[in-house]
């Protein structure tokens, strides 16, 4: 574990002094697009951070690979060199996208080459948790191929696809990627007899680079990571979760088969909130005969805003949720699973209330403006879908206690 933390250590360091070149450099050379209509911000925005993270996870594996504790993982290096190759390419396009702005097909056919060739590099998810065989399938080469490039797609757009508030997906990977570390740590242990393993040690860099960036994402943000550093982040996520599968045997217990395939469905389940936003968005703009990957204003975050939240609130939701998947699956390694799922439970409930939060403020400040005078006047102000609401209307008459949250929601 102290080497881990040692690496960990490492890429944050690094990141951070990359972040804040970065963003010196952004400014200098006007590097950073216009403001969009879907945007957040209100000011121009350097873009770069993925370049700090990917240099940060570079360095880190660098001196990994010079710690002979890690000699098992760089025995073979040719995964960790493709994941490298991988992740460079992923944030040149990324940058390019930032910069420039390229069109979605170009952006989704570089995401397949980069994801067949993590596939062709022996980094495939080589079995699933099903079939009569000891609950076993072990996929042919052909499925094997097909469903890793599909879930590496998956997850790097699933992660782009909420990197729209400052420090969401850094957190969020914080976050989830500290449970996933956990497990692959301890299965590790269990099945292999050692602690020094591929998944392990690619999810405590990824850890260490978002941790250095995060001082610079946190709101209000100097500099974003932008579509490289999502795209990166994300595909380190899938593959993470696919190198995990390398330490499964196919004669498995049958009795440890939930707690052996934790670690391969923690991240899926760990990026419901993301994979929902993406399959919504998808939908949304297939029906509405757009292309699934074209930008809109309609994101999870963006109705989280909407609602009534605050930047920092609507963030601390997306942190909670993930915070209650994650660690309630944690807990069924750990506790009987009864407790586990009431934690979860709980959790849910808890996470629910304050998402919906602002719809029950709504409601009272609506009350509380139909009991006042001129309440046929002053209801429409409440209500930002009325499009007829006037703008010169006197506010004299209103209470502070209708005063200050007009000034919250149309903040």
């Amino acid at each position: 574990m102290t080497f881990y933390l040692l690496v960990a250590l490492i890429a944050g360091l690094v990141s951070f002094a990359a972040s804040w070149a970065v963003l010196r450099l952004g400014h200098r050379y006007k590097l950073y697009p216009g403001i969009r209509d879907r945007d957040v911000h209100t000011s121009p925005t350097p873009r770069l951070g993925g370049i700090a993270i990917v240099v940060g996870i570079v360095v880190a594996l660098a001196i990994a690979s010079q710690i002979s504790w890690f000699n098992l993982v760089f025995a073979d290096p040719f995964p960790i060199i493709a994941i490298v190759l991988a992740a460079l390419v992923m944030l040149a396009i990324g940058v390019i996208d930032d910069l420039y702005d390229l069109n979605w097909m170009t952006k989704l056919a570089g995401q397949l080459l980069v994801a067949g060739f993590l596939a062709w590099s022996s980094l495939q998810l080589t079995s699933l948790p099903i079939g009569p065989n000891n609950g076993i399938t072990v996929l042919s080469p052909t499925m094997s191929l097909i469903i890793t490039v599909l879930a590496v797609v998956l997850v790097m757009n699933a992660v782009n696809f909420i990197d729209g508030l400052d420090g969401l997906v850094a957190g969020v990977t914080i976050i989830a990627g500290t449970v996933f570390f956990i497990y692959s740590y301890l299965l590790s242990i269990d099945t292999a007899q050692t602690a020094f393993n591929l998944a392990s040690l690619v999810m405590a860099v990824l850890l260490g680079a978002t941790a250095g960036f995060l001082p610079f994402n946190w709101h209000p943000a100097k500099i974003f990571m932008g579509d490289g550093g999502a795209l990166v982040v994300g595909m380190l996520m899938a593959v993470s979760t696919i190198s995990v599968t390398g330490q499964i045997t196919p004669n498995i217990d049958p009795s440890q088969l939930v707690t052996a395939f934790l670690p391969l469905l923690l991240p899926f389940a760990v990026l419901v909130v993301p994979l929902l936003d993406f399959g919504l968005a998808v939908l949304r703009r297939l029906r509405a005969g757009k292309s699934p990957f074209s930008a809109d204003r309609k994101h999870l975050h963006h109705r989280l805003l909407d609602m009534g939240h605050s930047h920092f609130h609507a963030v601390l939701i997306f942190y909670g949720w993930t915070t209650v998947v994650a660690f309630g699956t944690l807990m069924f390694l750990f506790v009987a699973w009864w407790w586990a799922l009431t934690a979860i439970v709980i959790g849910l409930i808890v996470c629910t209330a304050f998402t919906l939060a602002p719809l029950s403020r709504r409601k009272r400040i609506e009350a509380a403006a139909q009991s006042a005078p001129d309440s046929e006047i002053t209801l429409a102000r409440f209500d930002p879908l009325d499009a007829a609401a006037p703008d010169d209307l006197d506010d004299s008459d209103l209470s502070d206690e209708l005063t200050v949250p007009h000034q919250e929601e149309t903040r």
